[in-house]
């Protein structure tokens, strides 16, 4: 217990060595420039970092897809089967049928921010604690959804899809298209440089022990289920854009069902 108390003070007697900690988990840094003319281009780190990313899924994929058999598989050919169909389950039963064309979309999102999520762990800072980033993922996922929706109904029935399913709630779902990707970035920024933080702090109370622990949770566990949740979202708004609207037979057997309903009760009465 005295060990914690004078650890207790001693942080907040450098708390400004603290503070200073935490600004610099949460600036976005440069990483390299570039000169194009009289252009000077700067690439921070966390898009270096997602350069990173896509550099290294994009070998796997080129190494565990070589060679591939339909009979006599190789046990590499079974292992990665394997993952892929457990990964495309995720969201195979998310989409609905209409909605099989887009898994591989969800997957590889799936797959890069589970990997930039940890990337903490190979001592890099995770690109998705750049605002940035998140928001180029959020804008581009949303995009996707509307397309979806434009494609599957065409331009016309996109627009009365902002109706349904009464016009009184118009605005509001105008406001889905604005407030859906502000939700998905912030909730991935947020909990990514939160995790990031916390370990800069857990780092810096006591350095040997303590971070290894936690590192289980917040740079495994915590990164992982944020990408599942992205994802997970992203899926329900694109089934949402892509399900059918009611059928006008429906409809009419409902109002008539209401209307002899009506009928009983009154001749009831």
């Amino acid at each position: 217990m005295g060990v914690l108390q004078e650890t207790v003070f001693e942080i907040l007697h450098n708390s400004e060595n603290v503070a200073d900690m935490i600004g610099e988990k949460m600036a976005v840094n440069e990483a390299f420039h570039f000169t194009i003319g009289n252009m000077r281009i700067a690439v921070d780190d966390g898009i270096f970092v997602s350069w990173i990313v896509i550099v290294v899924l994009a070998v796997l994929a080129f190494c565990l897809t070589r060679n591939l058999k339909v009979t006599n598989i190789s046990k590499r050919q079974a292992a990665v089967e394997f993952v892929v169909t457990k990964l495309e389950g995720i969201f195979y039963n998310t989409l609905g049928e209409h909605g099989k064309e887009y898994v591989p979309y969800l997957t590889t999102v799936l797959l890069f921010l589970g990997l930039s999520n940890i990337m903490a762990v190979f001592g890099f800072k995770p690109p998705t604690r750049d605002l940035n980033v998140t928001i180029a993922l959020a804008v581009m996922s949303i995009v996707l959804v509307q397309a979806a929706s434009i494609r599957r109904h065409n331009v016309f029935g996109w627009i009365k899809q902002f109706a349904q399913p009464t016009p009184v709630v118009t605005v509001f779902n105008i406001l889905d298209i604005f407030t859906r990707p502000l939700s998905l970035c912030m909730r991935l920024f947020g909990n990514i440089l939160g995790a990031f933080v916390i370990m800069g702090l857990l780092e810096h109370i006591l350095p040997i022990f303590l971070p290894a622990v936690f590192c289980l949770y917040f740079d495994f566990f915590d990164g992982l289920l944020q990408a599942y949740i992205f994802t997970f979202l992203t899926g329900i708004y694109i089934h949402e854009a892509i399900e059918d609207p009611e059928p006008k037979e429906k409809k009419v057997k409902k109002k008539k069902k209401k209307a002899v309903a009506a009928e009983t009760a009154a001749v009831e009465a």
